[in-house]
Parts: structure tokens; sequence; C-alpha cells
């Protein structure tokens, strides 16, 4: 059965607004989609009323709280020592979102205690059928 990792996090919504807002998005990750995580916002900041859920690799999570990483809908860059910037783009527009950078660390941590890193290139079910197919069991 996947594993569902889920951690609700408190972001700066930065907008060109003079006071910027506070929300609360979730992040979450899947054992069955193990090379992915999302973030999840809220229905009240959408559109249609609806939650509007990100994905995006794992990995250019890790790489942005190093370095700015990302070309293309997502991006993902270190802002200072305690915060992480999150920018999404769309059709409708930009959504610019700081994180602070300890949650976002517990948060990778806890997703590889569930699927470690080497482990993320096979789903769970194929790693079992390999497994079972290479060392003959049932």
């Amino acid at each position: 059965m996947p594993a569902v990792v889920e951690q609700p996090a408190k972001v700066r919504l930065i907008t060109d607004a003079p006071h910027h807002g506070c929300l609360t998005v979730t992040l979450r990750y899947d054992s069955a989609d193990p090379l992915t995580v999302r973030v999840a916002f809220p229905a009240e900041v959408s559109r249609d009323d609806a939650e509007v859920v990100w994905a995006f690799t794992r990995q250019l999570l890790v790489s942005g709280l190093r370095t700015p990483s990302g070309d293309g809908d997502v991006r993902v860059w270190p802002c200072g020592r305690a915060q992480t910037m999150l920018e999404f783009h769309s059709p409708e527009g930009v959504a610019l979102t700081q994180f602070d950078t300890a949650l976002l660390r517990r948060f990778l941590r806890l997703t590889y205690e569930t699927v470690p890193v080497g482990e993320d290139r096979y789903p769970l079910r194929a790693k079992r059928g390999l497994d079972r197919l290479l060392h003959h069991t049932n």
C-alpha cells in the first residue's frame, strides 16, 4: 500500500499589493509516484473555488534549497538562510510564495524516509516484481 506524507505549511503569498498575505498550503508526497511532490493551494485562493495542486519533481525542490532551479512552470530558489521561494507560472498569472526552509527540509526528510534515494526510480510495485523475478520468490 502506498505511503502518503502530508505537511501543512504557512506560506507568504507575495503580490504587488502593499501588504502580503499568508495562507496555509499542503505539501504532499505519495510513494506511488515517488519522483513527484505536490503543493496544494486552498480553494479560497483559486478563481474557481477548487483546490489548486502543483506537481513537480522532488529533485527540483531539493536543488532549489541550494541554488536557483527550474526553468518551466515551477521555479525554486533560496532566499537567505531561512526562506525558500517557490514561483508558479500558469496562463492566468504567476504566484510567488515564500516558505520556511526548515519546514521544506523536514518534509523532504520524511519523503526520503518513505522512499529513499535510488528507490524512487522504480515504483514500489515494480520493485517487488523485480525482486520476485530476480530472487525466484513468490
